[in-house]
């Protein structure tokens, strides 16, 4: 679709650990260009970050979703990161107000194909959502699946595609269209996971800490760490050196993680001396990752 603008997805899926499975998953996003999987056990979750052409894009997410249906089962899922579905979240990212409207038709598109081909419920959120309570994943994922499951049950909750019930295995699907959102996660020097929580309350943007900012502390088993994850809804206002600071002013920190991709301006100011797990300019500035598919 030539002159079709080229917008990106980051589908989040319930399961960390079996690469092998990760790579099928992969496959089936297929024809979207894959440009990195960041996958971890202990959250049990994976974040394929993806770009294809509006027109294509819709196309790529329905079948990715196919295959995560067909075999990620959340019935048993033990991550510990909040979530109800297989396919938890399917954000369209849009980089421009120009590309706001194609971001927005093909989340839409690939929501209502989910919902109609595949019988999973699916719910917007964000600036799609469709009732203000369903604007904040957090509020939806309050209770975990079987929560939500009962929540739709009782007409609390009404799916904008698809069954008015969860899916036995896959669960729901939350679906949205915005701008870059960082994924950022600092690793505490200690496995004091209490403070790792009190930390993140009090950066959180809705109890008066930073900008734009979301954020959880837990417990990492693999690593034997407490980490402050969080996610970065305005970068401008926030880039990732003020995350490092507010958490490092009350414990010391081990290392930083990115998750998937970031614009440039995310990393203003990035301290040396804090390593930044696996990180690769090419591969995980966003702007230097586009210009490879050129």
């Amino acid at each position: 679709m030539s002159g079709a603008p080229l917008l990106t997805a980051v589908p989040n899926v319930s399961e960390g650990r079996d690469l092998g499975l990760l790579r099928r998953i992969e496959q089936g996003f297929s024809p979207a260009r894959f440009l990195d999987l960041h996958a971890d056990p202990d959250h049990d979750r994976s974040v394929f970050t993806l770009a294809a052409p509006q027109g294509v894009l819709a196309d790529a997410l329905v079948s990715g979703a196919r295959t995560v249906v067909e075999t990620v089962d959340v019935s048993g899922h033990d991550g510990i990161h909040p979530y109800v579905g297989a396919l938890d979240v399917m954000p369209v990212v849009y980089r421009s107000q120009a590309e706001r409207g194609a971001a927005c038709a093909e989340a839409i598109t690939a929501a209502a194909r989910i919902g109609g081909e595949l019988e999973v419920p699916v719910i917007l959120y964000g600036e799609l959502a469709t009732k203000e309570e369903h604007r904040e994943r957090s509020w939806l994922r309050e209770g975990g699946p079987t929560r939500l499951a009962q929540r739709i049950a009782d007409g609390e909750i009404s799916p904008d595609f698809g069954p008015a019930k969860a899916h036995p295995t896959a669960g729901v699907v939350l679906a949205a269209a915005r701008p870059p959102l960082v994924a950022f996660n600092v690793d505490l020097a200690t496995d004091d996971v209490e403070l790792a929580k009190r930390i993140a309350a009090e950066i959180r943007e809705s109890n008066g800490g930073l900008p734009g900012v979301r954020a959880i502390g837990l417990y990492l088993d693999h690593r034997g760490r407490a980490q402050v994850s969080t996610n970065v809804h305005d970068h401008i206002a926030t880039p990732l050196a003020k995350i490092v600071a507010a958490v490092r002013a009350q414990a010391p920190i081990a290392e930083a993680e990115l998750v998937g991709l970031a614009p440039e301006a995310a990393f203003d100011g990035f301290p040396d001396d804090v390593s930044l797990r696996g990180f690769s300019p090419g591969r995980h500035v966003l702007e230097n990752a586009l210009r490879s598919l050129a």
